[in-house]
């Protein structure tokens, strides 16, 4: 059965690198044993993890985004405990353990995505309406539609989004997969205007780019025009005050994912983009990024940038 496993600090304490002198995250993190316990909770963030790649299957790609959270979430655990962050204001929830679908034929892998839907987006609701702020390691890039879902049930509103991407992710809604998260928020009302930061040309459709076009909530720049030195300035001003912040790890070059590119954003761009946006965001999620591929490609750099992402999203919201 799919469920949500709630980590003890028995679970974090197995994952710490300790070391005389030095104090790490992991020694200074909250866990809790429900849901129930969010509430009385001091935390602000709340870190959780969707170790599965079944989206990014049921949308032709490539395998290995499910081998990302428990290196990332040691590699972040494992980061020093000291001025600049604490570890206090962090609360470790644990991860689903999603079960594979014994139909594994693309309408079989879109069915399943329906179901991770539906486990994932009661309990983002749960941490948005507890006051937290969800920080959500994937995964497919499906899990946006669920996470922004949660988080607008819970806020009583439609959120903006701001995804930092390659790809839109509008594909049309023929069934669950990483391609159409942000398709299914919009035909929802979970999502009002959508902000697509680093698109590339070459990799969006031309049905998707006539979409964009043609809807004034769907706000692109694109990564050629970037590079061009053509960008609104106004931009990321004008996200609107209740807003979630996705990171798709392939619009950063040479990162490991099943849609790697070489020519992206480099890891100093996005965490600038990070440290010095004036956002407040209801929710992080970072998606696509993968520690070993089903093609054999391995890398074990996409765990370490994954915590610098996180941290540097946690000090900057904090």
């Amino acid at each position: 059965m799919d469920s949500l496993k709630i980590y003890s600090q028995s679970d974090i304490n197995n994952l710490i690198i300790s070391r005389s002198g030095e104090t790490k995250l992991g020694e200074r993190i909250q866990t809790i044993s429900s849901l129930d316990a969010l509430q009385s909770s001091t935390a602000k963030f709340v870190l959780l993890g969707i170790p599965e790649d079944i989206g990014i299957r049921a949308n032709s790609g490539i395998a290995g985004a499910s081998t990302t959270w428990r290196p990332a979430l040691m590699a972040f655990l494992n980061i020093q405990s000291n001025r600049f962050l604490s570890g206090e204001e962090i609360l470790v929830l644990g991860h689903f353990e999603i079960e594979e679908p014994k139909d594994s034929t693309i309408n079989g892998l879109r069915k399943k995505v329906s179901k991770i839907d539906d486990l994932v987006y009661p309990v983002i609701e749960k941490i948005v309406a507890a006051g937290k702020i969800p920080i959500v390691i994937g995964g497919g890039h499906n899990n946006a539609y669920p996470i922004i879902k949660g988080t607008s049930l819970a806020k009583e509103q439609s959120i903006d989004v701001l995804n930092v991407d390659a790809h839109a992710d509008l594909r049309e809604p023929e069934g669950r997969h990483s391609g159409n998260g942000f398709t299914y928020a919009l035909a929802g009302k979970y999502m009002d205007n959508y902000f697509m930061y680093g698109l590339h040309q070459n990799y969006n459709n031309e049905a998707i780019l006539s979409q964009i076009e043609a809807n004034p909530k769907l706000k692109p720049i694109f990564f050629d025009d970037i590079l061009k030195g053509v960008e609104d300035e106004n931009f990321f001003f004008a996200i609107g005050s209740v807003a979630g912040l996705e990171i798709d790890l392939d619009c950063i070059q040479n990162v490991l994912a099943s849609a790697e590119t070489p020519s992206g954003f480099a890891v100093n761009d996005i965490r600038k983009l990070i440290l010095t946006n004036e956002k407040k965001f209801s929710y992080l999620h970072i998606s696509e990024g993968a520690t070993r591929l089903l093609d054999g490609r391995v890398s074990k750099l996409t765990s370490k940038l994954i915590a610098y992402l996180v941290s540097d999203f946690i000090k900057a919201q904090a």
